[in-house]
């Protein structure tokens, strides 16, 4: 039995609440509904953050049928050569903010970048589609815990900015960050689909 769902209404598969909180936060301006959706998706080891959400969304659609969006996101440090990239949430849980900054222990070059990659996938496709973002932004030296953020947010200051993702209110990481704007792309895509 399926049934119809009216106006613009996805589902986030996921179990950060944070990230669904930027999510809905994101997508209230474009007037997308989104639902959280705590479905177990499946996280390939992949070199590459497209094929995991890919694989994530097909997964997440076959458990529930409803038109979905997944995220995967990494932290790419220069100076460790991209590390811990694509493994980001592995190396959280396990070292988390404090073991990065003592692999970055006394290293002068501190650039680094977070990447995100949303992947849509509803009955009407044949495939997912893909939304990449990016933002640059370098390690700090030491923890910047603020009242927001989650994940390596107290350690990363974005370019132009005297404060790291976690000192600051959703709003305004939501303007910056690489999550926004993989979101902002898949919402003017989806925006202009659901229009046809």
């Amino acid at each position: 039995m399926s049934f119809q769902l009216k106006g613009k209404v996805i589902f986030f598969a996921t179990n950060n609440i944070n990230k669904f909180n930027e999510a809905r936060e994101m997508l209230n301006h474009y007037k997308i509904a989104v639902g959280m959706l705590r479905v177990k998706t499946i996280e390939i080891q992949s070199e590459s953050l497209e094929e995991i959400a890919q694989t994530s969304a097909l997964y997440a659609f076959e458990k529930c049928g409803l038109p979905i969006i997944v995220e995967d996101a990494g932290l790419f440090v220069d100076a460790l050569n991209g590390f811990p990239g694509p493994y980001s949430s592995y190396v959280y849980k396990t070292i988390g903010n404090e073991g990065l900054l003592r692999l970055m222990n006394n290293v002068e070059n501190r650039r680094a970048k977070f990447q995100s990659v949303v992947a849509y996938f509803s009955e009407e496709l044949k495939s997912p589609v893909c939304f990449k973002g990016e933002v640059h932004g370098e390690i700090t030296v030491k923890i910047h815990d603020g009242n927001s953020g989650f994940g390596f947010d107290p350690i990363f200051k974005p370019v132009n900015s005297d404060k790291t993702f976690s000192e600051m209110p959703t709003s305004e990481k939501n303007k910056l960050s690489h999550r926004a704007r993989a979101l902002k792309s898949f919402a003017e895509w989806y925006t202009k689909e659901s229009d046809l």
